[in-house]
């Protein structure tokens, strides 16, 4: 498998099948309030410039959330959603299934789960491959508590408004949401969430 070489092809969320799952992204737009890392030109990216990137930001995310997770109030369910293409899995660098982890973001997201912080997933993929999509997180070692995928009347709407309402559907469960997690503004606007936290995606490039 050829990590450096150049971008995957991207392959729109509507017409994937669970045998396309290396190949999926999702739109981006500005984004407010996240905590990021400096990047480089996107033309020069490769796998250790993006694992650097991501490594950057995710150094600044754990800090936040040891300190979150131990200020937990009696009876308070903590909450850290992720989008899945290129945050929680490396989809335009894992060119087989189950596709790899995303080292850095595995690594925040096992010290959340480990002491008692659930993990929702929520992704523009199509609900066609939820199972598939499951099975890839469990396998790479993330605890699914929720993976919200996008149903037939979803694929027409806003992305960012339709990843919003599912924030708003995981605090309608009592949850409270102490991170977000994504690489494309889509995934991080709209609020419902203490703290955002964009992983690069070079200017849509990596989307």
């Amino acid at each position: 498998m050829n990590r450096r070489g150049p971008w995957a092809r991207r392959i729109s969320a509507t017409a994937l099948s669970a045998a396309a799952l290396v190949a999926m992204a999702a739109p981006a737009e500005a984004a407010t309030s996240t905590s990021t890392a400096s990047t480089a030109a996107a033309a020069e990216v490769d796998y250790a410039t993006w694992q650097q990137d991501c490594r950057s930001v995710m150094d600044q995310a754990l800090p936040y959330l040891k300190q979150r997770i131990a200020a937990t109030e009696p009876g308070e369910k903590q909450a850290i959603v992720f989008d899945i293409d290129n945050t929680t899995l490396e989809t335009d660098f894992g060119f087989s299934y189950p596709q790899p982890a995303n080292k850095p973001v595995l690594a925040v997201a096992e010290y959340a789960q480990e002491h008692g912080v659930s993990l929702f997933f929520v992704t523009a993929r199509p609900g066609v491959i939820y199972l598939p999509t499951e099975y890839n997180l469990e396998h790479d070692g993330y605890d699914v508590s929720g993976l919200y995928t996008r149903g037939l009347v979803d694929l027409f709407k806003d992305v960012a408004a339709y990843k919003t309402a599912q924030r708003v559907d995981i605090e309608s469960k009592g949850y409270t949401i102490i991170a977000n997690i994504g690489n494309s503004a889509t995934d991080l606007s709209g609020g419902h969430a203490e703290k955002t936290y964009k992983l690069p995606d070079y200017d849509g490039q990596l989307s």
